[in-house]
């Protein structure tokens, strides 16, 4: 199986869609079936359901060699970058994924920690909200930014990025758009979607389960990107809460953002695995610390 066979098979375990594989690669759709399919033919069996056409899934071959390829795959490309980088006098890479979609509002801690340690190269990364801490686990990641709380006895919580307000998304051709704001009461009896493998404890700081009188707040739609999730926002099937900051990437005419008043704001730190916890993470930490949180 050749190196980028690899890479597509692992991309479209993560993606589930041919298409957006395909475009996070910068190849065309049709490479990406060929790729599967003369794995598959190899193989001896079906890496992907195909039987439903909005939404394939990993079979349990695909699943199997899945998690057998990923730590091969992520060793041998980490030795080969690791490789290059100290060709040109740069001794590791420090990989930070980002949930929050302000990376360029969090340039300074970039800059200054690019200044600061020459030494280091530092890669930002889109993070998915699916199993938020799964590529921490995994060694695919050095630190993550994410919403606070984080209780997980394996992960240290460092400095604090910026808090951002909340903001509810509605459809413009929904009720709820007419209003200035939004009670977290009135959200009871609305569709809102969730993702899978999220702790009940941080899906409930992001939006709670319940309103403050005890209703239920269902999650009726199950999502794992953010572009379905904005989609389902716009087409009128679910509202969601979002952080302030989205409106910068996602201003839409059809949209309408309205405030959140008795939803408290989310504030977003850098987290690390403890036992993977080095120098440059310790030094990204300490430059975040030293900036204070961004406004």
């Amino acid at each position: 199986m050749e190196l980028r066979d690899i890479e597509i098979f692992l991309t479209l375990a993560e993606e589930l869609h041919f298409g957006r594989t395909a475009e996070r690669l910068h190849v065309s759709q049709a490479r990406v079936s060929q790729a599967i399919r003369q794995q598959e033919r190899h193989l001896g069996g079906m890496l992907f359901d195909r039987s439903n056409r909005r939404q394939i899934r990993l079979t349990a071959l695909g699943r199997r060699l899945h998690d057998d390829l990923r730590p091969v795959y992520a060793g041998l490309h980490e030795s080969l970058e690791r490789a290059r980088l100290a060709a040109r006098g740069v001794t590791d890479v420090l990989r930070v994924g980002m949930l929050p979609f302000n990376t360029a509002d969090l340039h300074p801690f970039w800059d200054a920690f690019r200044c600061r340690h020459p030494q280091w190269r530092l890669q930002i990364r889109r993070a998915p909200f699916t199993d938020p801490f799964a590529r921490l686990r995994a060694g695919e990641l050095d630190a993550l930014i994410v919403w606070l709380p984080v209780e997980e006895p394996d992960l240290a919580v460092g400095p604090v990025l910026f808090t951002d307000a909340r903001l509810l998304a509605v459809s413009a051709e929904d009720e709820l758009a007419a209003r200035s704001s939004v009670p977290l009461e009135a959200l009871a009896g609305r569709r809102h979607a969730t993702a899978p493998a999220m702790p009940d404890y941080w899906e409930d700081r992001y939006l709670p389960f319940q309103t403050p009188r005890g209703r239920p707040i269902e999650r009726s739609q199950i999502v794992t990107n953010g572009d379905d999730l904005i989609h389902l926002v716009s087409t009128g099937e679910i509202v969601h809460g979002f952080p302030a900051h989205v409106t910068k990437y996602w201003s839409m005419p059809h949209i309408r953002w309205l405030p959140l008043p008795d939803t408290p704001p989310l504030s977003y730190a850098l987290v690390w695995r403890r036992e993977a916890e080095n120098d440059a993470v310790r030094a990204l930490a300490r430059t975040i610390r030293d900036l204070g949180p961004r406004p």
